[in-house]
Parts: C-alpha cells; structure tokens; sequence
C-alpha cells in the first residue's frame, strides 16, 4: 500500500486541474483497494451542500448532479463527524440515503472519510462494495485516511490558486473576497504570489503498527538525512545575505535534526512497534505543545519551525523525493505559517513580499 500510496501522491503533484485530479484519486483508490466503488463528495460552501464530484463505479451521469444537505445521509454524517465511518451494510443504517441516479443499490459495504484541511471539512471520499460480508480492514482505513489528506491539499491549493475560487462547485460566480492583514513593513510590493502548502498534513496521520522495525527505522532515517541536507543547503547558499542571529536559525533546524533531539524520539516510538509516519506526528505535536506554552513570544513562535520540520520529513517519507518549484522573478510568498526554510528556497533576489495567515507582524 505504501508504494501505492507514494505513487498517487507523486502523481498528483504533476496535476494543476482539480477534476483531472478528483478522477485519478477514485481510479487510483478503487483499483489499490480492490472495490468497486469510490466516489468524492465536495461541499460547496455557497450552497452548503455535497456535491458528488467523481466517480468511479457510480453512474457517470450523476457527477455534478446528486448533491446532499450539510448533514444528510451517510455522506453528511462523516462530515459532521469529521471522522470515518466503516459498515458493513449501508442500507441497514437510519441514516442511509438511496439515490436512484447513482445505481448505488447494488452496495453495500461502505467507508467515508472526511477531507479535512485545517480544521475544515472540504468534502468526503467514500468507498463502497456489493458484498455486504466485507469489512474494510484498519490498513484499508488508514490508507484511504491518508489519501483523504493529500486531497485535501490538492483541494485548498486549488481554491488558493483561484482554480475554484472564482465559481462555486456549482458552477454559480462567487463575489470578490478582500484580506486585509497587519502590514509587516511599510511600502508596496508587486509581483505573482506562490502560495506553499504544507508537503503532508501531521494531523491526518492514523495510527497504525509497523510491520517490520528494521526497514522503518531505515525509511526514516534517509528522511532524516534529506531533510538534513535539504537545510545544509538553504542555509549555505543564504549565509552571504544574512547576520549571525538569523543564520543561527538554520543552526537551530540542523540540531533538532541530532540523534539525540526530535529524531532520537521517533526512532524510540519506531522500536516499540509504531510505524515512523504515527511516532513522528506523536513527537511532533509534543514538541509544538511545550513551545506553544512557552512565555517569551520568540520561542512560542518557533512551534512554527518544529511543524515545518516535520512536515517536512513526513513528506519524504511520503512522497520519497521533495517537489521541485518554479518561482517568478518578483515572488510574492503566500501561506498558513511561513518559516525560514521556506523563504531560502525562493532564489537570491527574487523575493519581492511575504502574506502569513498566522504569526507576529515581525
């Protein structure tokens, strides 16, 4: 499943079109997990309604035209939720919702998960057999659990990069949206944004147990030693524009990459059975916790710097190799949290403007 999962992810990192994106995650996903069904369900915020948007399995013809209520059905019960939902037989539940367009009487079994990004519900992603005997398995749910978080992403790009922004899922045109933030430096800059999303979501990572220790411990320490090299590098190439306190940054990333810091954590969590993706997310936010309860202000903050690194080593683990990205000569960085690491990737130069949705002013 882990090749698989790595294969998906590194396709999908090629696609820029939501809908090309949508049909190879229910292609993909129906034939790794051998089902006959899967299907995704987005909620469009304007009507407030899912709206099934790919299929493979269901009739065709109903892609744009079954929808449901914020809370209806099976559907609007794991986005209610915010949690997976696993039966057996669908049709025996009192929240079940038959839609006659869809040809979805001839299933049964069925798994929905929620797409979740930062906290909010972006959509479903639902698989379903004929055989009302199959059970979809804990391995069968942490992938689709892990699948529904990478979409989630590919979904919120898209929404950013004004794919969806422009016209609700059903096709209506929304109004104009205006940010307005806290300025943290005077003047005026004028260049193309690039928006960076996190490479993998921590949040959304199950649980699940490692089959063999040895091989995970090998896995996450090459992930260690890319990411290692990945700062080295940053920081090098910056040295030249920066002063010692703010080089002293990268100082900081490269030491909670020692054996004996953040790494040494993970591979203790490895070593008791867990699988690297679970022990790193468990040692992540217990590092975010304790900085984000920290007094001084400086230090609260670098929480930031803690997700962004493990973030960063969930995405090798993931994906295997990190996304390469073309940045315009006047680039302006948009995203949820930005880090040091994320502004020395932009070329010497051509950094232009800063937007952070969180953080200080400074």
């Amino acid at each position: 499943m882990l090749n698989i999962l790595r294969s998906i992810v590194q396709e999908l990192n090629g696609i820029n079109d939501l809908q090309e994106a949508l049909e190879i995650i229910v292609t993909r996903v129906q034939s790794a997990m051998q089902t006959e069904v899967c299907s995704v369900y987005l909620l469009d915020p304007e009507s407030n309604r899912y709206i099934l948007m790919a299929t493979e399995g269901l009739y065709k013809s109903a892609v744009g035209q079954v929808t449901l209520g914020h809370s209806e059905g099976l559907v609007g019960l794991v986005g209610s939720r915010e949690e997976p939902i696993n039966l057996e037989d669908a049709t025996t539940h009192p929240r079940y919702r038959y839609f006659p367009e869809t040809g979805e009487e001839r299933f049964r079994s069925f798994l929905g998960v929620p797409i979740i990004h930062h906290r909010r519900v972006l959509g479903v992603i639902v698989v379903q057999e004929r055989q009302n005997s199959r059970c979809f398995d804990e391995g069968e749910e942490a992938f689709l659990v892990t699948i529904s978080a990478q979409l989630a992403g590919v979904i919120a790009h898209s929404e950013a990069t004004g794919a969806i922004g422009g016209m609700s899922l059903t096709g209506q045109s929304t109004r104009d949206v205006a940010f307005s933030g806290v300025a943290g430096a005077p003047g005026v800059s004028v260049g193309q944004g690039v928006v960076i999303f996190p490479p993998a979501d921590l949040d959304s990572v199950p649980d699940k147990s490692c089959e063999n220790i040895d091989e995970e411990l090998a896995r996450f320490n090459e992930a260690v030693a890319a990411v290692r090299e990945d700062i080295q590098r940053v920081g090098e190439r910056l040295a030249p524009q920066l002063r010692p306190e703010e080089q002293a940054l990268f100082e900081v990333y490269l030491r909670m990459l020692d054996d004996n810091a953040l790494p040494g954590e993970v591979v203790l969590r490895i070593q008791e059975g867990k699988w690297a993706q679970g022990g790193l997310r468990e040692v992540v936010n217990q590092y975010v916790r304790h900085f984000e309860l920290m007094g001084d202000l400086y230090l609260r903050e670098r929480a930031v710097d803690i997700r962004d690194l493990g973030r960063r080593l969930l995405s090798h683990l993931q994906e295997g190799e990190p996304l390469s990205r073309a940045y315009p000569e006047r680039t302006i960085l948009v995203s949820d949290e930005l880090t040091p690491a994320m502004l020395g990737d932009v070329p010497q130069g051509q950094l232009v403007g800063l937007v952070s949705v969180r953080g200080s002013s400074n």
